[in-house]
């Protein structure tokens, strides 16, 4: 069986970005590294969009930036410029592309298309059960996620951000293509928090995606009916589908680092990259495969390199809120961006912000919905 320095499972955002920064750094030039993936060719399989202050390291990939968001919920409505944030979107399909032309130069990173069955670790490394073979490598870096391990537990509440997107182009100019709508709760709530997420692309083509903060997902036809009652409700009749796409982002402050060891990390979704209270997940795993990449450098022992800070508690928080009144959503946000500047929301949600900033996002909520969440917390633990 050939050994490799490092095994990555999953190409996807996190896995390849990992490898792309592994092949752009000289240190790893005499390391191997295998990635296992069931499929190499992805294409448009994602669509992701993250905030950011000027320029950044994606820019060359964007599908489009908008300078300003609408905020609409019952209580509060506005378009908000962000500046000096722009809100960016990227197509997966030219992601990958550029991250595998990269990588594909280097001799010592080797790509194999098999699906895993599990892995164990040993004294010396993590063996990878494969269908098609068995591989050995003396670091193992997974961001293939086990839900059994986070959906069975009780400890931590565990809510889906699921959703499904039509990208529709019209006959006519009906788009404002410069403002992104972050957040659009006016439909129906029926008891959850939900909302429409509409990103125009130019004056006649959009991304319309309708979101759900929830415990359960709903039937395709539930989701396809909301999208076309808020076209409707636009008075946007003449259209086409260019594309759809659908997921479903775990939402949880579950301890992903307990499952790391000395020799396996959890990366991505896996190693609960994701933005527990949001959903998001591309910006943040941008910002921790550097990290990781200058971790290896210098450590050996996994289970170092993950770290809670205080936006893990305030998400621990704000998902026992949401879990125990799924239909508050549009209010406890509403509250957020009526009386806190989206720069300083903006701030918070990147995990940048300041200690005099968080207690202005907290105090801009429901108090005696926090409140009872600490106390419940405090008791649960």
């Amino acid at each position: 069986m050939e050994q490799y320095d490092y095994i990555i499972l999953g190409a996807g955002a996190s896995g390849l970005m990992l490898a792309f920064r592994m092949s752009q750094d000289s240190f790893f030039d005499e390391k191997s590294i295998l990635i296992i993936d069931q499929v190499k060719d992805k294409g448009n399989d994602r669509t992701w969009c993250y905030w950011e202050d000027g320029s950044g390291e994606w820019d060359d990939l964007l599908t489009k930036t908008w300078p300003k968001v609408f905020f609409g919920s019952e209580s509060f409505s506005k378009t908000i410029t962000i500046t000096p944030f722009s809100y960016k979107m990227i197509r997966s399909e030219k992601f990958y592309d550029k991250l595998w032309r990269s990588i594909d130069l280097r001799p010592n990173i080797t790509f194999i298309e098999d699906s895993v069955t599990n892995y164990s670790e040993g004294d010396k490394g993590v063996t990878v059960v494969a269908n098609k073979s068995t591989y050995f490598g003396l670091k193992l870096l997974n961001s293939i996620p086990n839900k059994t391990v986070y959906e069975t537990q009780q400890k931590y509440p565990v809510l889906q951000q699921h959703f499904m997107g039509w990208f529709v182009k019209t006959k006519t100019d009906c788009f404002d293509d410069s403002v992104a709508s972050f957040m659009d709760f006016n439909i129906p709530q029926n008891g959850n928090t939900r909302f429409m997420y509409v990103l125009p692309i130019d004056k006649n083509t959009a991304l319309f995606e309708y979101t759900l903060f929830s415990k359960d997902l709903l039937k395709h036809s539930d989701y396809e009916d909301a999208i076309k009652d808020y076209l409707n409700q636009k008075k946007i009749t003449d259209f086409e589908i260019l594309e759809k796409e659908n997921g479903a982002i775990p939402m949880t402050s579950f301890k992903f680092e307990e499952l790391n060891s000395k020799s396996i990390l959890n990366i991505g979704t896996a190693g609960g990259w994701t933005k527990a209270s949001t959903g998001y997940t591309f910006n943040n795993t941008s910002k921790k495969t550097k990290d990781l990449v200058a971790f290896l450098k210098t450590e050996k022992d996994l289970t170092r390199f993950s770290k809670r800070t205080k936006f893990w508690f305030y998400d621990l928080l704000f998902l026992d809120v949401l879990a125990n009144n799924n239909g508050k959503g549009s209010t406890v946000f509403g509250s957020m961006f009526k009386k806190v500047s989206a720069k300083t929301i903006l701030k918070f949600l990147d995990e940048e912000s300041t200690f005099s900033q968080d207690l202005k996002i907290m105090s801009s909520v429901s108090t005696k919905l926090f409140i009872s969440a600490i106390f419940k917390r405090i008791f649960k633990t």
